[in-house]
């Protein structure tokens, strides 16, 4: 693959670096931007989470030790609802924090200092993973398909923007498809803190999916049980 393929391919992908250190993350920002990511950063995992609630990103690098929420903290909630790839970055790298981090669900683990070029091969290996997992992780309905592994949603190939937790619940039920999720299963997956907040998140999936989402196709209520997702014979 030429460079110029590289830099389109990576074009594709939106990674969200989190580090509290200024100097690292304005570093890490420029240098991936110029490897051909579209790149956001946050000094926090507050300001990750607020960036998070409107747009969808394929991997998050992510600083360990940080004020407040760790990275640790921050990757142990996310993987509650979220199957996002996750790079853990920290200044300590011995054996037990690199298994402590890959336990909790991160994908991959570099200890500082690092080489920036070392940080892009192991971001574009955990890419290619994902994209090895995808044809089999993948559910239609209509002309919508949702690619499980990478939690991105398309309609005729064109990507459809979804929050965090619109693209938990669509993950969930994507991997129950076909069955009815229990409505407090739901919220558990969320980290909801109500079965009502699962049905906001419900709404507003529905008008990114549906023709009429007040009759939907694909998004099916079961009354007094849960949500199910109709999706297209395999």
């Amino acid at each position: 693959m030429s460079d110029s393929q590289k830099l389109i391919a990576r074009a594709d992908y939106h990674l969200l670096v989190v580090d509290d250190d200024d100097r690292i993350r304005s570093l890490l920002k420029r240098y991936l931007t110029r490897e051909g990511y579209r790149v956001s950063a946050a000094a926090d995992t507050l300001a990750a989470r607020n960036l998070m609630t409107t747009l969808a990103f394929d991997c998050l690098i992510l600083d360990i030790m940080m004020p407040g929420e760790t990275g640790l903290e921050f990757t142990t909630a996310l993987r509650a609802q979220s199957d996002v790839p996750i790079i853990l970055l920290t200044a300590k790298g011995d054996a037990a924090d690199r298994i402590s981090g890959l336990k909790i669900g991160a994908d991959d683990y570099l200890p500082k200092p690092f080489e920036p070029e070392e940080l892009v091969l192991r971001i574009d290996a955990v890419l290619r993973r994902g994209a090895t997992e995808r044809a089999s992780q993948t559910v239609r309905f209509g002309d919508f398909e949702f690619d499980i592994a990478r939690q991105v949603l398309t309609r005729n190939g064109q990507t459809v923007r979804l929050t965090t937790g619109e693209t938990g619940l669509l993950t969930t039920l994507s991997r129950r498809a076909g069955t009815v999720v229990q409505r407090y299963a739901l919220a558990e997956a969320l980290g909801a803190g109500s079965d009502r907040a699962v049905d906001v998140q419900m709404t507003r999936l529905r008008k990114k999916i549906e023709r009429e989402p007040a009759e939907p196709d694909y998004l099916m209520t079961v009354r007094g049980q849960g949500y199910r997702l109709l999706a297209d014979p395999v």
